[in-house]
């Protein structure tokens, strides 16, 4: 009996493997100490690494929780010896403070960037086709809906903001319904499989047409509202908006502005501003909206992607292979 298949990373280009230093090795230790991190312990030990307890030998630092950022900026000023970091998520968004003042030549973070991007493009995936055929309505309803609501994928012009593993994979998923996918971007490299690519500052000529808005994007203080009143107003009262990178990328007064004025047909939202979304925003209440809590990739999806990760960056960290994505941490992601 053949095991079912797994997830597998997906890399986009802005990974800055080559920019990487050689740095200097040693222990690795695995902070929090409280985590619950035996799989992650047991990747460093089958790259051939060594876990011990932080002290003045450590070099290398898994850091497993996205909430204690300040704490991990504490350990990094308490300890300037260690020279790689691997963080735990694809976005670094929380810890741009420490990016900025504690990266430099001879320190390297990396990411889960690429790791998770296959099961967040399924969730994207299945929010797109739940809004084209009117989900979020029906699912409220306790009568026989006498509407005749349903778009097909097909063929449609889908605009996806980011070109990273997320972007990529959904691109390969949405390959059967023939749609036209532009990509909107920080480069104007283009994206093979893109019908176009546009740079970020040329997001409004990607709206118009745009019947299928996916986000995700890093979020960075240029990102920040990418999507407000003005770039609502843009799109087609039939468009969709899917968001799976983070909840401040959107307006969210504005995206239940849009929704509640039918200036756009449907909403879904794997990620909130704020977050947790709070009992009584507008947005709970605003039709035809789809929202489900920060779950695109659960525990038991990432654990072992982000294992391979922690496996293939301890060996870049021993010298026997490149970083996997490397954080710029000037453009902070």
């Amino acid at each position: 009996m053949t095991s079912p298949a797994q997830h597998r990373e997906v890399l986009g280009d802005e990974f800055a493997a080559a920019k990487a230093p050689r740095l200097a090795s040693g222990p690795i230790a695995v902070l929090p100490a409280d985590s619950d991190a035996g799989l992650f312990r047991d990747a460093v030990t089958r790259a051939g690494g060594n876990v011990e307890p932080l002290s003045a030998d450590t070099r290398g630092l898994l850091w497993l929780s996205y909430a204690r950022a300040d704490q991990l900026a504490t350990v990094l000023e308490e300890n300037p010896q260690i020279t790689w970091v691997q963080l735990p998520w694809a976005g670094v968004d929380a810890y741009s403070q420490i990016l900025v003042a504690h990266g430099g030549p001879d320190r390297v973070f990396t990411s889960a960037k690429g790791a998770f991007a296959q099961p967040v493009a399924e969730h994207a995936l299945a929010m797109v086709l739940a809004l084209l055929r009117a989900f979020p309505r029906r699912a409220r309803l306790t009568a026989w809906d006498e509407r005749v609501l349903g778009t097909s994928l097909y063929g449609l012009n889908v605009t996806i903001l980011g070109a990273g593993g997320i972007a990529r994979e959904l691109m390969r998923l949405m390959e059967p319904f023939d749609v036209s996918v532009t990509i909107v971007r920080r480069s104007d490299h283009p994206v093979a499989g893109a019908a176009r690519t546009l740079t970020s500052d040329r997001l409004a000529e990607a709206l118009p047409a745009c019947d299928a808005l996916v986000i995700a994007a890093a979020l960075t203080p240029q990102t920040t509202h990418l999507m407000s009143t003005r770039e609502f107003s843009l799109l087609k009262p039939g468009a969709v908006v899917v968001n799976v990178a983070r909840g401040l990328l959107i307006d969210s007064q504005a995206l239940a502005a849009a929704l509640h004025n039918e200036t756009i047909a449907g909403a879904a939202l794997d990620v909130t501003d704020p977050e947790p979304l709070p009992a009584g925003h507008a947005l709970w209440g605003a039709p035809n909206i789809l929202i489900t809590p920060h779950q695109a990739d659960t525990p038991d999806m990432t654990a072992p992607l982000l294992a391979v990760r922690i496996e293939q960056n301890v060996r870049a960290f021993l010298g026997n292979a490149p970083f996997v994505g490397v954080v710029d941490t000037s453009a902070g992601y």
